[in-house]
C-alpha cells in the first residue's frame, strides 16, 4: 500500500551560508537563479524552495527554465545533487511494500537511447524469476524514445495507476510499468518536460536527481542504471558517462538505494527497429526467446547483474542464464501479457499480441501510411550506422517532441534491413522508413544516407553493446 511521503517543507525562515553571499533570509527565486547561474553553491534550504516553488506554481515557467539551465552550465557537487534528489522523491507519495518483499524489489532504468526498448523486456524477464519490479518511467527526451511512449502505442495500455493499483499489479503480475503522476514524484514530472524542451537534458545533476528521486520512492533492494555513450547518446563521451554513473552509484548510496550502473555503447541503434510501436513489436520478438542479438544480449546481462546483486543468484553469470531461460521458455511473455491485461488492454488484444505471427501484431496495433526503403549507394562493409541522424529525422516525421506534451506518432519509424559487420551490396535496401506524411524530403535522405557507414574490410561480428558495470563501493 501507499502511505503519503513528506511533503516539502515550508519555506525556512533563513537559508544557509554559500558561496554566493545573501543576507541569510530567504531568497527570492531570481536571486537563487543568479546565485547558481554565476557559479555559487545551493543550500539545501535554496533548493528546497526552487523545488516548493516549482510545486505550488510559485516558479514561472521561464524561471524554471533558467534555473536548470544555470545547473547545467555551472553544475551541482554531491551535496546539492543529494539535496535535489531528496526533495523531488519528497514532493509526492512514498510507495510502500509489503516488508517480505524487500530483496525482490528491484528495478532498471535507462538514460536513454535510440531503439532503447530494454525495459519492455526487463521487466518481464525479472517478473519470471521472481522479482517484484515497479518501474515508474519516463517519455520521450530529446532524439530518444519513451517507454511509456511505447507502450502507450498498444491500444488501452494505461500508464497512470495508482499505488493501490500498483500494489495488486506486482501481487498479481511481478511487474508494472508506469508513469509519474499527481502523487508520484510530481516535481520531478515538471521539471523533466521543461529538460526536454530546454536543451538541459545532458545535464549530470539534473539526470541524477531525475533517476534516483522516481527510484527512491519505489523502496527497491536494488537498481540498475543503464548509463548510454557515444554518438547518440546523452554524452557522447565514454568518460563522461562514467562521471555520471559515478554521481548515480555515490547519490543512491547516500539515499539507502544499492545502485550499480552499467555503460553501454550508443552508436549504433539498438536492435533493428526504432521508432514506438515497431519497438513494441521487436520486444515481443525478444520475448518471443528471438529478435536482434544485441538486444537479447543487453536483456541477459542486466537482468543478470540485477538478479546477482540483489542476492537472488550467486553469480552475474548464473542470473543472466536465469534471465535467458526466462526469455526462451516463454514465462517472460507470460508476464508481459498480463502486465498488458492488468494496465487496461483488452485480455483479448493482449492474447493476440503474445501469441501472434509478427505479421499478425502488425496488423493490431498503429501503423505508419506509408513506407520508403533507402539503397545502398556502394558494395561495402556495414562498418556502423549512426543512431544519431537517423533518430532526427524521425524525431522531424512526428516520432518525437518539440514542445511539452506535444503528440507523437507512434507508427513512424525504422527498420534496419542490415546487421553490422555484414557485407552490402551497391543498390541494396539496408533501411525501410515509415511514415504518415508525405514522402521523406532530399536533404532526409541525405541526412538517412550518411547514417549508413561502409568500409573495405573484410565481415565481422558487432561487438556486445555493455562495456563495464560500475559497481556500489560494498559489493565492489
Amino acid at each position: 500500500m501507499a502511505a503519503p511521503g513528506t511533503p516539502p517543507p515550508s519555506a525556512p525562515e533563513t537559508a544557509g551560508a554559500d558561496s554566493g553571499g545573501g543576507s541569510g533570509e530567504n531568497r527570492q527565486l531570481p536571486e537563487l537563479i543568479r546565485l547558481k547561474r554565476d557559479g555559487g553553491h545551493l543550500s539545501e534550504a535554496d533548493i528546497r524552495n526552487f523545488v516548493h516553488a516549482v510545486m505550488d506554481g510559485g516558479a514561472q515557467d521561464t524561471q524554471i527554465g533558467a534555473m536548470l539551465m544555470a545547473i547545467r552550465l555551472q553544475g551541482m557537487d554531491l551535496e546539492e545533487t543529494s539535496v535535489l534528489t531528496r526533495a523531488l522523491a519528497e514532493s509526492g507519495q512514498q510507495l510502500e511494500w509489503p516488508k517480505a518483499w524487500h530483496q525482490q524489489l528491484v528495478d532498471k532504468h535507462s538514460t536513454g537511447g535510440v531503439g532503447d526498448k530494454v525495459s519492455l523486456v526487463l521487466a518481464p524477464a525479472l517478473a519470471a524469476c521472481g522479482c517484484k519490479v515497479p518501474m515508474i518511467s519516463g517519455r520521450s527526451l530529446g532524439h530518444t524514445g519513451g517507454t511509456l511512449d511505447k507502450l502507450e502505442s498498444i491500444p488501452g495500455f494505461s500508464v497512470t495507476q495508482s499505488p493501490e493499483q500498483m500494489l495488486q499489479i506486482l501481487e498479481e503480475v511481478g511487474c508494472c510499468i508506469v508513469g509519474q503522476s499527481k502523487k508520484l514524484v510530481p516535481a520531478d514530472g515538471i521539471l523533466y518536460a521543461a529538460r526536454d524542451v530546454t536543451a538541459t537534458v545532458d545535464s549530470v545533476p539534473l539526470i541524477t536527481a531525475s533517476i534516483l528521486s522516481k527510484k527512491a520512492v519505489e523502496g527497491l533492494s536494488t537498481l540498475v542504471v543503464d548509463v548510454k555513450f557515444g554518438g547518440a547518446a546523452v554524452f557522447p563521451d565514454q568518460e563522461k558517462a562514467r562521471e555520471l554513473a559515478k554521481m548515480l552509484v555515490r547519490v543512491g548510496a547516500g539515499l539507502g538505494l544499492q545502485v550499480a550502473a552499467a555503460l553501454t555503447a550508443m552508436d549504433n541503434p539498438l536492435g533493428r527497429s526504432v521508432g514506438h510501436t515497431l519497438e513494441v513489436e521487436e520486444a515481443l520478438l525478444c520475448l518471443d526467446g528471438a529478435g536482434p542479438p544485441d538486444l537479447r544480449d543487453l536483456v541477459i546481462r542486466l537482468g543478470g547483474a540485477i538478479l546477482w546483486l540483489s542476492g537472488q543468484a550467486e553469480t552475474q553469470d548464473q542470473g543472466a542464464a536465469r534471465v535467458a531461460a526466462a526469455l526462451d521458455d516463454g514465462s517472460a511473455l507470460r508476464r508481459f501479457q498480463l502486465m498488458l491485461s492488468a494496465q487496461g488492454v483488452d485480455p483479448g488484444l493482449a492474447r493476440a499480441l503474445c501469441s501472434g505471427s509478427p505479421t499478425q501484431r502488425r496488423q493490431l496495433l498503429p501503423h505508419a501510411r506509408e513506407q520508403e526503403e533507402l539503397l545502398a549507394p556502394a558494395d561495402g562493409i556495414v562498418e556502423c550506422v549512426r543512431a544519431l541522424p537517423l533518430a532526427r529525422v524521425l524525431h522531424e516525421l512526428g516520432a518525437g517532441r518539440s514542445q511539452a506534451g506535444q503528440p507523437i506518432r507512434p507508427g513512424v519509424g525504422a527498420e534496419l534491413l542490415v546487421d553490422v559487420g555484414q557485407w552490402l551490396s551497391r543498390g541494396t535496401p539496408w533501411l525501410r522508413v515509415h511514415l504518415d506524411g508525405p514522402a521523406l524530403s532530399s536533404q532526409q535522405r541525405r541526412t538517412l544516407l550518411g547514417a549508413l557507414v561502409l568500409s573495405d574490410r573484410a565481415p565481422f561480428k558487432a561487438p556486445s553493446p555493455f562495456a563495464e558495470l560500475i559497481l556500489p563501493t560494498t559489493t565492489a
